[in-house]
């Protein structure tokens, strides 16, 4: 899974897109796990624009889970921005908009989580 990543604002935005669901999560997961591995207190926060993500499954929303206990337990600061109405639907029905900081875009992410 390729995962474009940039730097703005002193934040680590990641662009996710396309369907993550059972058959790519083992994927997604592993391409989050180096970028997760440095995310920690001093280091700059990892956010995922989910801006091209049109579907998430539960096995999605469980590697999100877990990337975000990962970050916690670090210390460090993971957030999503940019949800499309689905995947806000999803999230808001799910309420793991309460697990994980999402932000309506990456602009209003960067203002909260730069550096």
């Amino acid at each position: 899974m390729n995962l474009p990543i940039r730097e703005q604002s002193g934040v680590l935005i990641v662009e996710v897109g396309g369907r993550i669901d059972h058959s790519i999560a083992e994927e997604f997961t592993r391409a989050l796990d180096p970028l997760l591995a440095n995310c920690s207190q001093g280091q700059l926060p990892v956010l995922l624009d989910f801006s091209g993500v049109i579907y998430i499954s539960s096995a999605g929303l469980r590697v999100l889970m877990m990337a975000s206990r990962q970050a916690k337990a670090q210390q460090g600061s993971f957030a999503i921005a940019a949800l499309t109405p689905l995947v806000q639907e999803v999230f808001t029905i799910s309420r793991f908009n309460l697990i994980v900081p999402c932000y309506a875009s990456v602009d209003a992410a960067c203002k909260v989580l730069g550096q």
